[in-house]
C-alpha cells in the first residue's frame, strides 16, 4: 500500500464528499435537479477522459515487457478495439450494453478502492466487482424512469429487458443489489481497518447523496470526472514522479494533452454526424455512454495484460 496515496486520496474523498453536500444544499434551495447534458459532455470529454490519456505510455511498457520494438502498432490495435466495440454495439446492442455494465463496475469498484489493497485474490476481484455496481443500481433505485429513458437512447429495444428491470424494480432486488454492494464496502472498510480506508465510506455517502438527489446523467458525470478520474490522476502522477505529486501532476496534464485532444476531434465527427439523425440530447447520451463503452475496453485490457506482466517480471 502507498500510504501517501492513501492520504491523498482520503484528503480528496473528504473534500469531495464536503463539496457533494454544499452542491446538494444549494441546489435543493435553487431547486435544481441537474445541469446541461452538453455541459455533461464538455466535463466528460476533458477532465474524463483525459485519465486514460496515458494509456499510450501504459503501451510502451507493455510491448517493452513482449520486446515489440514496433510500438507504431499500439495505436492501430487500440483503436480497432474501441471500433469493434461500436460495431458490436450496434449489431447485439443489449449484450454489449450488459457487458459494458459489468466491466465498467468492476473497472469503478476496483479503481476507487484498490490504493489500499495489499494482497489481492479472485475475492477480492468479486468484491471489486460488487461495490462498483452500486455506480449502475443507485440512478436506477433513485431514478428509475430517467434511468431506463437513458437505455433506451442507446438503441436499447428489448422490450422483455425493459419488462424484466421493472419486475426487478417491483420486488426490490436493485434495493438488494444496493445492500450487497454497501456490504462490500464496510468489508473493505474494516479488513485490515487504518484511517486512510475512511475514504471508502466517504465515496459511498457521496455517490449514494449524488444519484438521491441529481439526476442520473448529472450524478455520473459529477462522480465520474470529480471522484474516479481525478483518483487515477493522482495514481498517474505518483507513477510519474513519486517524490513529488505536484511535479508528477504537471507532467501528466503535459503528457496527456495529446491524445485527450485526439479524442475530443473523434468526438466531434461523431457528434457532427449524429446530429443530423438524433435530437441534440439524444447525441449527448449516446457519445458520452457509447463512446466511454469504446474507450473503456481497451483502457481496461491494457491495464489488465500490464498488471499481468509487469506481477511477473517482479
Amino acid at each position: 500500500m502507498n500510504n501517501k496515496i492513501s492520504k491523498i486520496n482520503l484528503n480528496h474523498s473528504l473534500l469531495f464528499f464536503l463539496i457533494i453536500n454544499l452542491l446538494t444544499f444549494v441546489c435543493f434551495y435553487l431547486q435544481v435537479k441537474n445541469i446541461s447534458p452538453i455541459i455533461c459532455l464538455s466535463f466528460i470529454l476533458t477532465l474524463g477522459i483525459s485519465h486514460g490519456a496515458l494509456d499510450n505510455y501504459k503501451g510502451k511498457k507493455l510491448f517493452k515487457i513482449f520486446n515489440i520494438d514496433k510500438f507504431i502498432f499500439f495505436y492501430p490495435s487500440y483503436i480497432s478495439i474501441g471500433i469493434a466495440i461500436i460495431v458490436l454495439w450496434l449489431i447485439f446492442p443489449l449484450t454489449t450494453f450488459l457487458i459494458f455494465l459489468l466491466i465498467a463496475s468492476y473497472h469503478f469498484g476496483k479503481e476507487d478502492t484498490q490504493f489500499l489493497i495489499t494482497k489481492e485474490n479472485s475475492f477480492i476481484q468479486l468484491l471489486y466487482l460488487i461495490k462498483g455496481i452500486l455506480i449502475i443500481l443507485a440512478p436506477l433505485h433513485f431514478h428509475f424512469n430517467e434511468t431506463i429513458n437513458i437505455f433506451k437512447f442507446l438503441f436499447i429495444e428489448n422490450e422483455v429487458f425493459f419488462s424484466l428491470l421493472e419486475i426487478i424494480e417491483q420486488y426490490r432486488i436493485i434495493v438488494i443489489g444496493i445492500v450487497t454492494s454497501s456490504l462490500s464496502s464496510v468489508y473493505f472498510f474494516i479488513k485490515n481497518y487504518n484511517f486512510n480506508r475512511t475514504s471508502i465510506i466517504l465515496d459511498y455517502f457521496s455517490i449514494l447523496l449524488l444519484n438521491f438527489y441529481f439526476e442520473p446523467l448529472t450524478a455520473f458525470t459529477v462522480y465520474f470526472c470529480f471522484l474516479h478520474s481525478i483518483r487515477h490522476i493522482i495514481s498517474l502522477a505518483n507513477e510519474l514522479d513519486s517524490t513529488n505529486i505536484k511535479k508528477g501532476l504537471n507532467l501528466f496534464w503535459k503528457k496527456c494533452l495529446p491524445l485527450t485532444i485526439i479524442t475530443i476531434l473523434f468526438f466531434g465527427l461523431a457528434f457532427y454526424w449524429l446530429i443530423n439523425q438524433y435530437s441534440l440530447d439524444n447525441v449527448i447520451f449516446k457519445l458520452i455512454f457509447i463512446g466511454l463503452a469504446s474507450l473503456t475496453f481497451p483502457h481496461i485490457l491494457l491495464e489488465y495484460f500490464l498488471e499481468k506482466n509487469e506481477r511477473k517480471t517482479n
